[in-house]
């Protein structure tokens, strides 16, 4: 059995001890229960990681001591960057979980004509914290050591207009019109992947997307879910051309 994971945002020793943050020291006593002795490992969300062993506990104090560096991990080898459109509470927060457990790097989260959820102002705000909060516990159960980075949600259009300036390859689930995924040409470093929601695209959002440069392709011959076309994605970019293989 693996050792309990944590994040720390904050600089980590490769020797020594240090205290655990207060959340994190919170977990790892009053939840998971652990005690004196107990290994754990320890990762700043940047790439880097520690294993230690739990040396002290006092009150809400948590002193970690045998620390040492953890093998720093692989690149990797295709930037994903998931644009989904806004879809009710639970779904979006599933797809970021699982998002994150697959490796994407970014996670764009836009807003469109058939968006279930609307945010705005401080929503906005307290969503997109309450989505970096589902990137951290996602990273401490699968082993990822770097947070993907999430964006404040933006009207599509808006985002499309700044898309169709980045580099790399651009892909646009459609079920009309579209050609497999796996026929199109390797992307050189970054994949963008648009996900539609619940009711699908406007004919008019569809067509912006392809003028910013977005390949519609889709995913075998059944007409998926917003929650499960973005799963399936991004596995399949993972399966073509990124560290599945």
């Amino acid at each position: 059995m693996s050792a309990p994971r944590f994040y720390c945002p904050q600089t980590l020793p490769d020797s020594g001890s240090f205290e655990l943050p207060a959340d994190a020291a919170h977990h790892a006593t009053r939840v998971l229960r652990l005690r004196t002795g107990d290994a754990v490992q320890v990762f700043d969300g940047e790439g880097n990681a520690v294993d230690a062993r739990i040396a002290s506990i006092s009150g809400k104090q948590v002193v970690l001591d045998q620390v040492q560096l953890c093998a720093a991990g692989s690149v990797p080898p295709l930037h994903i960057t998931l644009a989904q459109a806004m879809s009710s509470s639970e779904k979006m927060d599933w797809v970021v979980q699982k998002a994150t457990e697959l490796g994407v790097t970014e996670i764009q989260p836009v807003q469109t004509q058939r968006s279930v959820a609307k945010l705005s102002g401080e929503r906005i705000v307290k969503r997109s914290e309450h989505w970096r909060g589902v990137t951290i516990a996602a990273c401490e159960q699968c082993g990822r050591n770097t947070l993907p980075q999430i964006h404040a949600p933006q009207d599509l259009s808006h985002w499309l207009a700044l898309a169709d300036m980045q580099a790399g390859s651009k892909f646009i689930l459609l079920p009309d019109g579209a050609t497999a995924l796996h026929a199109q040409a390797r992307p050189q470093g970054a994949a963008t992947l648009l996900i539609g929601p619940e009711g699908g695209f406007t004919p008019e959002e569809a067509l912006m997307a392809q003028q910013a440069g977005f390949v519609p392709v889709l995913l075998g011959p059944r007409v998926l879910r917003t929650e499960t076309a973005a799963i399936a994605g991004i596995a399949a970019l993972q399966t073509l051309w990124g560290d599945f293989n």
